[in-house]
């Protein structure tokens, strides 16, 4: 058996239809496991399945808000009835959008922080009764926001660095259940949607991937690369850790946003 051979094993991905979670899916994918993803858009469940199945092997897609913790634990319990026990869970929704503090509402301060951390909680909440133990693995899907104070992330920072928390006291709580739980943290990643709405311009993608000292912007597959090896045994005694996979951009300090943000204002 070689470390990344996940014939047998059960992943969900919530926010798995698209972006660095269909990544990470895809790669699992392609080396042998089950996949259950996770969406609120049927459309791009869809397509998403289509790419997963694509590698033969078997997935299957649930519709649900990440926001709504009844529906969350539905589909968990589904997958679960089609796979099995879950392996491998990784909790990805998130929402962002640029906006100074004093320009953004409550609802929309709130809607980023029931995405990102409520969001979290439910998935991971409402998956233990479903998770192999012991032997599972947990991963969240974080942002350098969570420890890098950055102008026009209030929200998001106030939220990831909630994610990240909730990842360290789940270690702690499920570690005597043989369940190691995680985060990743991607940097600049090339064709997500972060980079869409962050860098919404070529001035912009330059500056940013100017700052990030190995000179470029990430992979998709460079974060699904990581989440493999926690999930393999090369990551058996690796619980309760915030990993930055981020070119080392988050070691330069906050990024300003400002520019963008400006550019959004005006629609450029």
């Amino acid at each position: 058996m070689t470390a990344f051979d996940f014939n047998g094993r059960h992943v969900f991905v919530a926010g798995g239809s698209s972006g660095i979670n269909l990544g990470i899916a895809d790669a699992f994918a392609s080396h042998g496991a089950s996949l259950s993803i996770l969406g609120r858009s049927q459309d791009r469940l869809d397509a998403a399945l289509a790419q997963l199945r694509a590698h033969g092997g078997r997935a299957e897609g649930h519709s649900a808000d990440v926001r709504d913790a009844a529906a969350v634990s539905a589909a968990l319990q589904r997958a679960h009835q089609q796979f099995g026990a879950i392996d491998v869970l990784v909790s990805g929704a998130a929402g962002n959008f640029l906006a100074p503090a004093l320009g953004m509402s409550a609802n929309g301060f709130k809607t980023v922080v029931d995405i990102d951390l409520l969001g979290s909680f439910n998935v991971l909440r409402g998956a233990h009764e479903f998770l192999r133990k012991p032997g599972a693995l947990a991963i969240s899907i974080s942002a350098s926001q969570a420890f890098v104070p950055t102008p026009f992330q209030a929200h998001v920072c106030a939220a990831k660095a909630g994610v990240d928390m909730l990842t360290r006291v789940l270690a702690l709580e499920w570690g005597a259940d043989g369940i190691r739980v995680n985060s990743i943290v991607p940097g600049p990643i090339e064709g997500t949607e972060g980079i869409r709405r962050l860098a919404p311009n070529d001035t912009e993608r330059q500056r940013i991937a100017a700052r990030v000292p190995l000179g470029r912007f990430g992979r998709v597959d460079e974060i699904a690369g990581i989440a493999m090896m926690l999930a393999s045994p090369l990551g058996a005694y690796i619980t309760g850790v915030v990993l930055p996979v981020d070119g080392g951009i988050s070691l330069t300090g906050p990024r300003d946003f400002g520019a963008a943000w400006a550019a959004t204002r005006h629609g450029s």
